[in-house]
């Protein structure tokens, strides 16, 4: 299964659901959620406990979404140089 093009199986973008936000199927978890959660630390488990609506591919299904929008866009890295973009 090539992740990165099921997640349009499993992710949806409803203007009526969460003002369009990009959201787990079926339910009103966003992705950019589950992505903070993870970016913060905190474990596929304890998303999956925290949103029991969810499934463990959903969570794959978001990190790719995320990755194919990183390919779309992106916001360019400071090095932390002074002077230096």
């Amino acid at each position: 299964m090539n992740l990165m093009t099921n997640w349009k199986d499993r992710i949806t973008a409803d203007p009526a659901v969460c003002h369009g936000r990009p959201c787990i199927k079926g339910t009103r978890v966003w992705v950019s959620l589950i992505i903070e959660n993870l970016a913060a630390g905190i474990s596929e488990d304890e998303i999956l406990k925290a949103y029991p609506s969810i499934a463990s591919e959903d969570i794959k299904a978001a990190l790719s979404y995320a990755a194919e929008l990183t390919k779309e866009s992106y916001i360019p890295a400071r090095n932390g140089h002074k002077g230096e973009a």
